[in-house]
C-alpha cells in the first residue's frame, strides 16, 4: 500500500465558463474538478472526510481526493435525480461528497471485518475505510449511464465511459428510463474513478473486496456492515437535502424505514382498508396489481405507525411516497414516478378517476393469502403523468418543513450554501448521532449535546400486530381534549411518548409535566387524521384545534399575566435555545409517579414568556 502514497496527485484542469452562445441554447461547458469542487460547502465536506481518516495530505490526496477528483469531473453539473433528492445542477456532486462524510462518520463506530482479532482489524482498518468511501461515492454513478441522454453541441452522444466531457454539453432524463437499472450500470464506471493499484489493494482483504463487490452491484443484502453503511448515509443525505432530519436516518438500523412501511401496509390491508367495493373504497386489487389511493393510504399508514411509537415517519406524503418508491415497494410510472391516474370502473357501472399508488400484490400477502381480484377494470389514463403535490396540512412558519417535487421541466435552484447550512451540516457530523446526544427540541435541529435519557428501542413487527386491535379502537374515538389527554397519558405509560429526550414532546419542569407546543399538539393530529375534518370549519390547522380543546379542559397552570405558554431555556454543552409549552397544574394528570425535573430546562424569566403568543400559544383569555 505504500507505493499508492508515492504517486502523484492529478494534474489541475482549467476552469471554463459557458459563453453566452452557449447559455443561451441550453448548453454547457465541462469544469475542471478543482472548479468544481471549490465552493466553500464542498471544502468543507473534503475537509470533514479527510478528518475521518488517518492519513497524511499527501496519502489523503492519492487515496481520496483522486478518486473524488475523478468523479467530479465526471458528473459535472448532473442532478442526482430527476425531481426527488438533489435534483438541482450540481446534486450529483453534493450528494456523493455527503453521502462519503456521512458513511466514514458511521464507520467509526464499527469494527471490521466483524469478528476478526484486534490485531487484524487493527491491520485492515485504513482499508475499510477506503472502502466505504468507495462504495459510498460509487453507489449511484450508474445514473450517468442508463438514466441520462448527454450529448455534444453538435448532436454526438456522449457515454460516461468516453471520459470526462470536454466540449459543450447538454442533457435530459431518459423517458424509457427503467428505474432500478443503474444499480446494475455501477460496474460500468468503477474503473473510471479507482485506479489499477486501488483494486489490487483492496482485493488483498477477501471480507472487503466481497462486501464491496456486492455494493457495486446493488446487491446491499449480501453486503453485510458495509452496505448498511451505505444505506444509512445515503438516507441521511436524502433527508438532509428534503428538510428531514438525518440524525434519525444515521441511528436508525438497516433499511428500518421501508421495512415498517411495508408491515404498516400489510396491517391495514389485513385489518383496515376496504378493497375492491363496488364504488369508494381505499384500493382495488387486479390480477397483476394493488391499487391504492394515494393520499388515503399515506395518512393512514403515517396514523398507524405514529400510533405504535414509531418515529421517524416523514411527515410530507411526497417523502413517503419517495421511500415506497425507492425501494420497490410502490412500482414506477413510466415516467419515474410514484402517482399513477387511473380510472376504476366497476361491474355496476360506477366510475370514477383516483391518483393512485401501484404496488405488486406479491410484496403483500403469500399466493394463499391473495384476496380475489377486482370484477370491473382498473385503467391508467393515456394522458401525460404528473405527480400532484400531496395536500397536507400546513403547520406554523417557525415549524415549517417544505417538501415541493420540483417539475421535471424545471430544474430547481442549488440549496442555501451559506455558513449557516454548511455548519448545521458539519455540526451533526461532528457529533455521534446516539440517543444521548440528540437536542431537546420541538422541531428537528442537529448539533446540540442536551439529551437526557434513551430513546426506545423501535417496536418489532410482532409488538405491531400484538397491539393492532387496540389501535384500531382507539383511532375510531372521536378526537376531542378529553381524548387528546387520554392518548397522552397512554402514549407515556407505554412508552410511546418519551420523556425528557432529545426530542421528546413532554417533560418534567418546576415538579409538573411540560407539554412542547405546537409539537406534542401536532403528533396527536398526524395520529388522528380526522382532526383535519373537525378543524375546517373553525378555519383552523388540525393541531390548532386540538390545541384550543385542550385549553378548554382547565388542566394547564397560567402565568400571573394571564399567558398560557411558558418559555423553557435549554441549555447545553454547546448551545442554547427555547422551548414553548404548557405547565399542567397537576402532574398525576399524566404521571402516575411523577419522574425528577429534566436538569437541561429551566423557566425563562417573565419578559422572555411574553414572546410566546407568536409561537403557537392562544391566549384568548387575554383579549
Amino acid at each position: 500500500m505504500l507505493s499508492l502514497f508515492q504517486r502523484k496527485g492529478l494534474r489541475p484542469a482549467v476552469n471554463v465558463q459557458p459563453s453566452p452562445a452557449e447559455a443561451s441554447t441550453g448548453l454547457m461547458r465541462p469544469e475542471s474538478a478543482t472548479s468544481l469542487l471549490a465552493t466553500p460547502r464542498r471544502q468543507k465536506l473534503l475537509e470533514h472526510i479527510w478528518q475521518r481518516t488517518s492519513l497524511s495530505r499527501r496519502q489523503f490526496a492519492t487515496l481520496y481526493l483522486a478518486p473524488l477528483e475523478r468523479y467530479a469531473e465526471l458528473v459535472q453539473q448532473f442532478p442526482a435525480s430527476e425531481s426527488h433528492h438533489h435534483a438541482y445542477p450540481g446534486g450529483m456532486l453534493d450528494h456523493g461528497l455527503e453521502i462519503v462524510a456521512y458513511a466514514l462518520k458511521l464507520r467509526q463506530s464499527h469494527l471490521l471485518p466483524a469478528g476478526a482479532t484486534p490485531e487484524a482489524q487493527a491491520a485492515q482498518a485504513e482499508a475499510w475505510t477506503a472502502g466505504t468511501a468507495y462504495a459510498a461515492l460509487l453507489h449511484d454513478i450508474g445514473k450517468i449511464a442508463v438514466d441520462l441522454h448527454v450529448e455534444y453541441d453538435d448532436g454526438t452522444v456522449w457515454h460516461p465511459w468516453h471520459g470526462p466531457l470536454r466540449r459543450p454539453y447538454r442533457f435530459r432524463y431518459r423517458k424509457d428510463r427503467e428505474y432500478r437499472l443503474h444499480s446494475a450500470a455501477t460496474g460500468l464506471l468503477c474503473a473510471s474513478l479507482l485506479d489499477r493499484d486501488i483494486f489490487d489493494w483492496l482485493s488483498d482483504y477477501p471480507d472487503l473486496w466481497a462486501a464491496l463487490l456486492y455494493v457495486l452491484a446493488g446487491q446491499y443484502e449480501h453486503a453485510g456492515t458495509l452496505g448498511e453503511l451505505v444505506v444509512q448515509a445515503d438516507q441521511a443525505s436524502v433527508a438532509q437535502e428534503l428538510g428531514g432530519d438525518p440524525g434519525k436516518a444515521l441511528a436508525a438500523p438497516r433499511h428500518a424505514l421501508q421495512r415498517k412501511l411495508l408491515d404498516g401496509l400489510r396491517y391495514l390491508l389485513k385489518e383496515e382498508f376496504k378493497l375492491n367495493q363496488p364504488q369508494a373504497s381505499d384500493g382495488w386489487l387486479t390480477q397483476d396489481a394493488l391499487w391504492l389511493v394515494s393520499k388515503t393510504v399515506s395518512d393512514k399508514l403515517r396514523a398507524h405507525l405514529l400510533s405504535q411509537g414509531i418515529d421517524g415517519i416523514p411527515s410530507s406524503n411526497t417523502a413517503v411516497f419517495n421511500v415506497l418508491q425507492d425501494h420497490g415497494i410502490a412500482l414506477s410510472t413510466p415516467d419515474g414516478k410514484a402517482i399513477w391516474k387511473a380510472t376504476v370502473t366497476s361491474d355496476v357501472g360506477w366510475s370514477h378517476s383516483f391518483t393512485f399508488l401501484k404496488l405488486s400484490p406479491a410484496a403483500i400477502w403469500e399466493p394463499a393469502d391473495r384476496p380475489a381480484p377486482f370484477a370491473g377494470r382498473v385503467l391508467v389514463d393515456q394522458e401525460e403523468q404528473e405527480e400532484p403535490v400531496p395536500q397536507t396540512p400546513a403547520e406554523p412558519e417557525a415549524h415549517r418543513v417544505e417538501h415541493a417535487a420540483a417539475a421535471p421541466a424545471v430544474m430547481p435552484a442549488a440549496p442555501m450554501t451559506g455558513d449557516n447550512e454548511v455548519a448545521a451540516l458539519l455540526d451533526l457530523l461532528d457529533v455521534t448521532p446516539t440517543p444521548s446526544t440528540l437536542p431537546i427540541t420541538s422541531e428537528p435541529e442537529v448539533g446540540t449535546d442536551v439529551g437526557v435519557e434513551a430513546n426506545p428501542v423501535p417496536m418489532p413487527a410482532t409488538a405491531l400486530s400484538a397491539t393492532a386491535s387496540h389501535t384500531a379502537a382507539q383511532q375510531r374515538t372521536e378526537p376531542s381534549g378529553t381524548h387528546f389527554m387520554a392518548w397522552l397519558r397512554q402514549g407515556i405509560q407505554t412508552r410511546k411518548l418519551i420523556i425528557n429526550d432529545a426530542k421528546a414532546l413532554v417533560h418534567t419542569v418546576d415538579g409538573t409535566a411540560y407539554l412542547v407546543s405546537p409539537g406534542v399538539f401536532q403528533r396527536y393530529a398526524q395520529e388522528h387524521p380526522r382532526v383535519v375534518a373537525l378543524a375546517k370549519p373553525e378555519k383552523l390547522e388540525g393541531w390548532q384545534w386540538v390545541q384550543k380543546r385542550f385549553e378548554k379542559l382547565g388542566l394547564h397552570r397560567k402565568q400571573a399575566s394571564g399567558l398560557n405558554i411558558w418559555t423553557c431555556e435549554v441549555t447545553g454543552p454547546r448551545k442554547s435555545r427555547r422551548l414553548h409549552g404548557y405547565l399542567l397544574t397537576d402532574p398525576q394528570t399524566l404521571f402516575q409517579e411523577v419522574p425528577p425535573n429534566n436538569p437541561y430546562l429551566r423557566l425563562a424569566d417573565e419578559t422572555a414568556k411574553r414572546e410566546n403568543s407568536a409561537l403557537g400559544g392562544s391566549n384568548d383569555d387575554q383579549e
